[in-house]
């Protein structure tokens, strides 16, 4: 690229294909994402180096005109201080912005009234697409979203049967996962394992599912003191953790529904001058970035963001495009124990 087109007025993609040495159709296919079929790498790269040397910027008024499209992806999640969800949103927004798309992020604090009011506010500012990571909201409160030709992908807490409508549902097997955490402790020869779950939200019930059914086939009788219900904050994992300490014998081990909660849990621990892990092992959920940075790095169940956020991506296109059957989808995303010095 030799020399750079002069102009007065804003670049439109004629200018683009001019300085790219390309026809105008090669430059939409760029910009709507369509040249992995029809537009060798090479010649993509000089469009894009073009596009980025004369600053243009599509205009989206015309674009929606002729598609019906707005070209925005909207997540509704319930905790963005929970730092599982950064790191999922950046992915989602990043896989978003690839395809031309705007992302924009909605917090419901996992309330239901929020998650439903999210609802329509997605509605009215008429995006194409959500990812939804919900508590409360279930199949039948999306579908007057999808009759309105919203794509939607929900994270759901355990395989569900896929709907006669298009909803797509991504999700990760809490029951096995949990299971294999607390198993993973029972190896290590803890018989008195304790819990700090949420039940008022499926994923924690799935997740206690998961310790019952652990504890239950290895032979180790579930006592009811061993169970306490945070709210899957560092704070409710330090409160119930202090109650589990009292107990008498006290557990040796100890698995949270979350990471933020072990956290809590570890301070809690360490607060009351016992050791982690010698006295107390501990077992996360989520691997956050924090968990391997506490002292001593957490063992945890790793969902992974990135492949979740890819994927939640792609599925919205694929129902914008029409690339799939019309009946949903509800396809799994694979989880892994991460063995750290905490347990």
């Amino acid at each position: 690229m030799t020399k750079k087109v002069s102009h007065t007025k804003k670049p439109t993609q004629a200018d683009v294909a001019k300085l790219a040495g390309v026809s105008r159709a090669a430059v939409s296919y760029v910009l709507n994402n369509k040249y992995p079929i029809s537009i060798p790498e090479p010649t993509r790269q000089r469009i894009l180096e073009a596009i980025e040397e004369l600053g243009y910027v599509p205009d989206r008024n015309a674009q929606s005109l002729r598609t019906g499209r707005t070209y925005t992806i909207a997540s509704i999640i319930p905790d963005i201080t929970n730092p599982y969800y950064p790191l999922l949103e950046r992915k989602i927004q990043d896989v978003a912005k690839q395809h031309g798309y705007v992302h924009i992020t909605y917090n419901t604090d996992g309330i239901a009234e929020e998650e439903h009011r999210c609802l329509q506010a997605v509605q009215q500012s008429r995006v194409d697409g959500i990812f939804g990571s919900f508590f409360h909201v279930g199949p039948e409160d999306l579908r007057p979203l999808i009759e309105k030709n919203i794509a939607v992908v929900s994270l759901v807490a355990a395989r569900e049967a896929a709907p006669d409508f298009p909803l797509d549902m991504l999700y990760v097997d809490n029951v096995a996962a949990a299971y294999m955490a607390v198993t993973f402790l029972v190896d290590r020869g803890h018989t008195r394992i304790g819990m700090i779950g949420g039940l008022d939200v499926a994923v924690g019930q799935k997740r206690l599912e998961g310790y019952i059914k652990a504890l239950t086939q290895h032979g180790i009788p579930i006592a009811q003191e061993m169970v306490r219900h945070g709210d899957f904050t560092e704070e409710g994992g330090y409160r119930e953790m202090c109650v589990l300490l009292q107990a008498s014998p006290r557990p040796t081990a100890v698995f949270t529904a979350n990471d933020l909660m072990a956290l809590g849990a570890l301070f809690a621990i360490k607060e009351s001058g016992l050791r982690v892990p010698d006295d107390v092992a501990i077992v996360g959920f989520d691997d956050i970035p924090t968990s391997r940075l506490v002292s001593p790095p957490l063992t945890t169940i790793r969902k992974p963001q990135n492949l979740i956020g890819q994927r939640a991506v792609e599925m919205i296109l694929e129902r914008l495009d029409n690339a799939v059957a019309p009946k949903g989808r509800c396809e799994e995303i694979p989880f892994e124990l991460i063995i750290r010095q905490s347990a």
